[in-house]
């Protein structure tokens, strides 16, 4: 054998024995990406380093550990709270009063009248705003056999540790060996059972799995045997008297091979098995009332006890790959198997995040990207919420921040990356939420804006109850534009859907055009005329938490009339209903009256130093550096900014964005990231990239947290928001594909580290579904299918000279050309050669 042939050889087979494969991952049995894998060399700490599990309603998160064992377990409807009317009866008697001391300039009075008389009442019936929770803790306390046999080939193996998170099938695992046995345990959470899922085997030593299994909750929970099997179940408060909130139950059931199982009082035992699979079933009464949960609840873990562990696993893989398989990226030339690109992929994850900014790791930007898209597809699923402010994973019974839907960033970062990240038809649960507002909101419109108020508004926040009043502070709780931005996201659905032209389409938009049209009734029917120009603005209002002085030596202030941020979004909202009712063909007058209003919204203004205006005033922030950039929105995620149509506002974001800085929370680098990216400045997003994956505490002082990233890729605020993942992961997609400004724009902000690579499978607006492969920057092959066919603009990438299109229908050859227009009949394909 020649030398080099067999150092290769080696590597070959010593890479193979060391990276996590997953020949589940596709039905065409492909080798799955090795970059796809969160691994530790040791058990979680704290639960930021355990690894999250979830088919969109139930979810778990074990540490790993190896005498004892916590698995935090999640059931994304575990809200206490109820419905109930928040709204002030006095509110709209004072809003004359508010609305002139804003006209005369004194926003300080006005906001001290807000903070007695703008503000929610507490229920004359009772209730609560409430909180999410978490379902519960398994707790398994495990017991090992002293040593292996002899005669056991691992007898002498030392003692070794590994957990790992397979992205490519939704697995975690726990692999160790101990006392010369192994012992592993698989985790998952399976859609298609319903059930959360734990297998612990002994394969090298026959008896070798002992253990006790608890389940305990800190509060509201009673736990019993039953049978064989433990059950516990609870009620969480309602915040009325005499009326129960959400009921849960969670069941706990065991099969063994081998040894005994016995129940007993709260505990579980495994005595001497060969391997173990545990099935916990879960769920409450939220919004269905009644007993019928529980029946659901056992029939779900009579009919996962009946199927095989390896027929509940492989449909788990084959549903969850349904969704992650669509996508596809890969940065750098990963397929050299370079000995740098191979190294990087042996780190521990915490070791590759803590590397990250001292040496440059291309894949772990794919790896991030990619687990965005994992954590969406885990966290909601049709028939269940949007993702919260933690997604569906929390530890605790006070979640921060109530762990609810705020209306000012949170909720909308974490849709960011569903249409382009090929996971449209993940639409449904915020489509229900928006659409479950819109009669509170119709109330909390008459309450706080007076019996002229028309339509429906939402506020800063929203919870699973409906709550749409303003939040107790006016200082952030007075912006009134969430649902105006909510809508945004229906119609941006619409947009990517690319069928306007089919039944589907057609019907879709019917089924949103009430829920657009009502939010911009509430704003046709409550804005006013400012003095100074007659423009028309909303009053009162906030851009979303940050303040201001209004002259030298104030106290800092937040109410204002007309924050660019809310220009922003009512010009949106006005102009997505005008083409609503355009293509449903109804509405002419209304129309009318929604054009004229938009020739009187207030124009961008830029200040004397460059910036564009929080304001309708250039005031004075009482910190520029504040996490905040929210009057950018027109920027990113909206389209009234853009290099190639507003390249003067475009240059003033670039001296707000460095006025502002770099540093901010961790869901603010994010947004940041994708500011960057639409401004077609690659290196500064993946700068903002970097800084949003420093580590949010050192190792060695875990107290010590700020904002970054923990060692299980959790977004840190600090504390864990997901918001921060959802919207990096759109920032990296913002990078590679971009169609906002009405044409498809390949590459347009990667930075000169990424000089080579491809993705599949991303999504642009009109239906079309693209691939690209790029080499020193520049894409040199791509793709486009579409699924209703269409023309579609694609921008031709700087320095390419000739652009070749081919497919059904098209073989033709552009030269020097900006811009293309490619026909693509329906569900075809075409393919496009740069040079």
């Amino acid at each position: 054998m020649k030398k080099g042939f067999s150092k290769f050889l080696i590597f070959f087979l010593a890479l193979f024995s060391t990276t996590s494969f997953s020949v589940n991952a596709k039905k065409s049995g492909d080798i799955a990406d090795p970059n796809l894998r969160l691994h530790y060399n040791s058990p979680a700490k704290l639960w930021e380093e355990t690894l999250p599990l979830g088919n969109g309603r139930l979810g778990m998160m074990p540490d790993g550990g190896v005498e004892k064992e916590l698995i935090v377990l999640n059931d994304i409807t575990m809200w206490s709270g109820s419905e109930a009317n928040y709204n002030n009866p006095e509110a709209a008697t004072y809003l004359p009063q508010i609305r002139a001391l804003l006209l005369q300039g004194k926003n300080e009075e006005a906001q001290d009248v807000m903070y007695k008389h703008f503000v929610p009442v507490k229920p004359e019936k009772g209730g609560t705003y409430g909180s999410y929770q978490m379902l519960g803790n398994l707790v398994i306390d495990y017991t090992y056999k002293k040593e292996a046999k002899k005669n056991s080939p691992d007898y002498n193996r030392p003692d070794s540790y590994e957990r790992e998170l397979d992205l490519n099938n939704a697995v975690s695992k726990t692999h160790f060996y101990k006392d010369g046995i192994e012992y592993i345990r698989e985790y998952f959470v399976s859609r298609t059972k319903d059930v959360m899922v734990i297998r612990i085997s002994s394969p090298n030593v026959i008896g070798a799995v002992s253990f006790k299994a608890m389940l305990n909750r800190p509060e509201k929970a009673k736990i019993r045997a039953e049978k064989n099997q433990l059950v516990m179940e609870g009620v969480l408060d309602s915040g009325v008297d005499g009326k129960d909130g959400v009921s849960f139950t969670a069941k706990l059931r065991a099969k063994t091979h081998g040894g005994s199982v016995s129940v007993k009082d709260d505990v579980l035992e495994i005595k001497n098995a060969n391997s173990v699979e545990l099935y916990i079933s879960a769920g409450t009464d939220f919004k269905i009332g009644g007993q019928q949960y529980k029946t659901s609840v056992d029939s779900l873990m009579n009919k996962a006890f009946a199927i095989s562990y390896n027929k509940i696993k492989n449909d788990h893989i084959a549903d969850y790959a349904s969704y992650f398989n669509r996508v596809k990226l890969n940065i750098g030339n990963v397929n050299s198997m370079s000995a740098n690109y191979q190294h990087k992929l042996q780190l521990t994850t915490d070791e590759r995040i803590r590397l990250f900014q001292l040496d440059d790791d291309p894949a772990l930007a794919a790896l991030y990207m990619q687990y965005g898209r994992y954590l969406f597809i885990s966290s909601t699923r049709p028939g269940t919420l949007p993702p919260n402010l933690q997604g569906l994973w929390a530890n605790t019974i006070s979640t921060p921040w109530n762990g609810d839907y705020h209306l000012n960033i949170n909720i909308q970062m974490n849709y960011w990356l569903m249409e382009p990240g090929n996971l449209s038809d993940l639409y449904h649960p915020l489509l229900s939420l928006t659409s479950n507002l819109k009669d509170s909101g119709e109330k909390s419109a008459k309450a706080f804006y007076g019996d002229k108020a028309k339509g429906w508004v939402a506020h800063m926040m929203t919870n699973v109850w409906n709550y749409t009043a303003p939040g107790e502070h006016p200082s952030w709780g007075a912006t009134n534009t969430g649902g105006a931005w909510l809508c945004a996201h229906l119609w941006d659905h619409y947009e990517f859907l690319g069928d306007n032209k089919t039944e589907d389409g057609q019907s879709y938009l019917k089924q949103i055009y009430p829920i657009l049209k009502g939010a911009s009734e509430f704003f046709l029917s409550t804005m006013i005329e400012e003095p100074t120009h007659g423009w028309l603005v909303t009053a009162p209002s906030s851009s979303p938490e940050n303040s201001f002085y209004t002259k030298e030596g104030s106290e800092p202030v937040s109410i204002c009339m007309g924050p660019t941020m809310d220009n922003e979004l009512v010009r949106e909202l006005f102009s997505n209903v005008i083409k609503a009712s355009q293509i449903l063909g109804c509405d002419e007058e209304y129309r009318k009256q929604l054009s004229d209003a938009s020739l009187k919204l207030p124009p961008f203004q830029i200040s004397k130093d460059g910036y564009l205006m929080e304001w309708l005033e250039d005031y004075k922030e009482t910190d520029i550096h504040h996490r905040h950039v929210s009057h950018l929105y027109g920027l990113h995620p909206g389209n009234q900014i853009t290099l190639s149509k507003t390249p003067k506002l475009a240059e003033a974001c670039k001296v707000t964005l460095n006025r502002r800085g770099d540093e901010a929370t961790g869901w603010s680098r994010a947004w940041k990231m994708n500011f960057w990216s639409r401004l077609g400045d690659g290196n500064r997003a993946y700068k903002l990239f970097k800084s949003l994956l420093t580590p949010s505490y050192p190792p060695e002082t875990p107290s010590k947290r700020g904002g970054g990233t923990f060692p299980n890729l959790f977004c840190a605020h600090p504390p864990f928001q997901i918001d921060g993942n959802f919207g990096g992961a759109a920032g990296i997609m913002e990078m590679l594909l971009q169609s906002h400004e009405g044409f498809i724009n390949l590459l347009p902000a990667i930075p000169t580290t990424w000089d080579e690579g491809t993705f599949n499978g991303l999504k642009a607006r009109g239906g079309a579904t693209i691939d690209v492969s790029w080499k020193n920057g520049k894409p040199t092959f791509a793709t486009i299918k579409s699924a209703y066919g269409g023309t579609y603009k694609l921008k031709v990438p700087e320095s390419v000279t000739t652009v070749q299109v081919k497919g059904k229908g098209i073989n033709k050859k552009f030269s020097k050309e900006k811009f293309i227009e490619i026909p693509i009949h329906k569900g075809a394909r075409v393919e496009v050669r740069f040079k």
